[in-house]
């Protein structure tokens, strides 16, 4: 028996996921007594996983899963877990896990906890701490069947190194062309040097900006803390900035330990789907704004004029701590 993880990656990076999925397996298993296998698919070097608790890499490498199916990955993911008679399975919350973690759970006919934010409370039985009502609660859900599928929460564990080596077997599940009823045409990616996904500090903007000529002092911002770029639902309706950068309940969902919001009044939808972030902090003119209801630090003020001088200390602060 083994725990297993579907260690995510892009064009042969591990994604930061996939180490904080192996970090929380491996802490599982010491508790289980048993081992950590990862399922990687058409990803480059795996021994890095080694160094985050993993003892076995099932390698897939396949043409035909360079891009994302989720039918197809499912059938991978479950054939992987019967060949190590995995009982836990553990997945992301990111954008392609939240499709797979379904057909997963009802390929083994596995009981299914969305929204993990800690270890488990109990393995016997088996009971896991879970984000509820879009973040603003939480509750113990207990699984109850012989495989149980995990999706962990974004940023909710974090890394946590081990000492060891992964040994790497090639694997070649069996995957059928009814696995491809939905193919991908084309791939649209956002453009950027951190990507949303991995950030551990993200700036976001919103209409308080008054147009898309004044982004730069937001991506200044963002290049002075080695963070990614985001906005609110509004500035990527209007097309100031692209769709893949809209994040919140209706966007993509942002869990990172420093969240910055800029000219972002707050709307329900958005705070909901920030509000896991550990330290937020919000910039507007408005000390109405419904955003400083539940920031951590809010700052009342023109943003034109807080964002560059905050710009100014923190290239003074690096440069004396350089």
């Amino acid at each position: 028996m083994s725990i297993l993880i579907y260690a995510e990656s892009a064009e042969g990076k591990f994604k930061k996921v996939a180490f904080e999925l192996a970090s929380y397996a491996k802490k599982i298993a010491e508790s289980l007594g048993t081992t950590v296998t990862a399922l990687t698919i058409n990803a480059g070097d795996t021994s890095e996983l080694g160094k985050y608790g993993v003892d076995k890499v099932l390698k897939v490498t396949n043409d035909k899963l360079n891009n994302f199916n989720a039918k197809a990955y499912a059938d991978a993911i479950k054939q992987a877990a019967e060949k190590e008679s995995a009982k836990v399975i553990v997945l992301s919350s990111t954008t392609d896990s939240l499709y797979l973690a379904p057909l997963v759970s009802v390929n083994l006919n596995a009981g299914y906890a969305s929204n993990v934010v800690a270890l488990p409370v109990s393995t016997s039985p088996f009971q896991v701490k879970r984000n509820a009502f879009s973040n603003k609660a939480f509750n113990i859900t207990q699984i109850d069947t012989d495989v149980k599928v995990l999706a962990i929460g974004k940023n909710s564990y974090g890394l946590v190194e081990a000492s060891g080596a992964a040994a790497a077997e090639d694997f070649a599940p069996s995957i059928s062309d009814a696995d491809f009823g939905v193919q991908t045409q084309s791939v649209e990616k956002g453009s950027g040097k951190v990507t949303i996904a991995d950030a551990d500090v993200v700036v976001s903007g919103g209409r308080g900006l008054k147009g898309p000529e004044n982004w730069g002092m937001i991506e200044e911002l963002a290049a002075v803390l080695g963070a990614a770029t985001a906005c609110s639902k509004p500035v990527s309706d209007l097309g100031w900035r692209p769709h893949s950068e809209h994040v919140g309940q209706t966007g993509k969902p942002v869990a990172t330990n420093l969240y910055i919001a800029v000219g972002i009044s707050g709307a329900i939808q958005h705070i909901a789907g920030v509000n896991s972030s550990k330290v937020k902090v919000a910039i507007n003119s408005d000390p109405e704004a419904p955003f400083f209801k539940v920031a951590d630090y809010g700052v009342v003020g023109d943003a034109f004029q807080i964002v560059p001088a905050l710009i100014e200390k923190l290239k003074a602060f690096k440069a004396q701590n350089s």
